[in-house]
């Protein structure tokens, strides 16, 4: 056990937040109009195998996790097709950036309600997850992801490589 985790959990969760965390520095760059091509990659890979990953998990009904899951799959099928194979061109510039930020964004959703479950103080102030302070921060995320996905649609500038 690591932190009360399987080896395999924890696994995934180191996944987890190496992604959300390349993820953002990725954004920064997003946002100023630089691809960042290697934060973009350790971003959309672990992302990826934390998606994958979590598949690999025990379930025998269809939780909001799988649901998430199968979300998050297209949604980075999107974003590294708009990538590799159409490699940004036109509207496929907005594909990869709507996708990725949205990847992030169910990510980052996760990590939020994972931290409300296994954080103490956090869960002491929501325990089943429907309570004001979850709501809060949920819809917090929401707005911010929000915002940042209105800065980059407008963002006219096409990235520097």
């Amino acid at each position: 056990m690591i932190f009360g985790m399987s080896p395999f959990t924890f696994f995934h969760v180191v996944l987890s937040l190496i992604g959300i965390a390349a993820g953002f520095i990725a954004l920064g760059g997003w946002l100023r109009g630089h691809l960042r091509s290697g934060w973009t990659v350790v971003f959309l890979v672990t992302t990826i195998a934390t998606v994958l990953t979590g598949f690999v998990f025990p379930f025998t009904v269809v939780t909001p996790a799988i649901v998430f899951g199968i979300i998050s799959t297209v949604v980075l099928a999107v974003a590294v097709f708009a990538l590799y194979r159409q490699h940004l061109l036109g509207r496929w510039r907005l594909a990869f950036l709507l996708s990725a930020l949205f990847a992030l964004y169910l990510n980052t959703f996760v990590l939020i309600v994972q931290a409300f479950q296994k954080v103490g103080p956090l869960n002491a102030l929501a325990p089943t997850g429907t309570e004001p302070p979850f709501a809060v921060a949920q819809v917090l995320l929401l707005v911010v992801f929000i915002a940042l996905g209105y800065r980059l649609l407008r963002r006219s500038v096409p990235f520097a490589m």
